[in-house]
């Protein structure tokens, strides 16, 4: 294994390793988007000349309150980079951007990717066994 590589396969789990994960209950969630309304999420990609402009559907959650794995409340500023990962009751999951997370008809729905605009399976609220956020 050349050292470049062995140095990026280091670099990658220690990133992973520092990702934090929090939880959050189907009740608090709803309780959160009580008043949370559809906005358009523009972005941009690239260096000049060469830009990759986009635009998603997200909420409008600038942050929300959690729990830690102690327990403890705590509350998470949202960026581009929160993740969620619903878990169902079969045990299934799906991870997605949270910011990209809009909850219409007891359906959960939302974008793998600004991007590409890659959905997710809508997920129904009473299906969810766990939801876990990561940053």
């Amino acid at each position: 294994m050349t050292p470049y590589l062995l140095f990026l396969l280091v670099i990658a789990g220690l990133l992973l390793y520092a990702r934090k994960t929090y939880y959050l209950t189907t009740d608090s969630l709803l309780q959160q988007f009580a008043d949370v309304r559809p906005e358009i999420k523009t972005h941009s990609l690239g260096l000049p000349p060469l830009f990759i402009h986009g635009s998603v559907t997200g909420n409008s959650l600038k942050q929300i309150k959690v729990l830690d794995k102690s327990n403890k409340e705590r509350v998470l500023r949202i960026t581009n980079h929160t993740g969620i990962k619903l878990t169902t009751l079969d045990g299934k999951s799906q991870i997605f951007l949270f910011n990209t997370l809009l909850i219409k008809d007891g359906m959960i729905t939302g974008k793998r990717s600004r991007l590409l605009k890659l959905d997710i399976e809508p997920v129904k609220l009473t299906d969810i066994a766990k939801m876990e956020l990561q940053r």
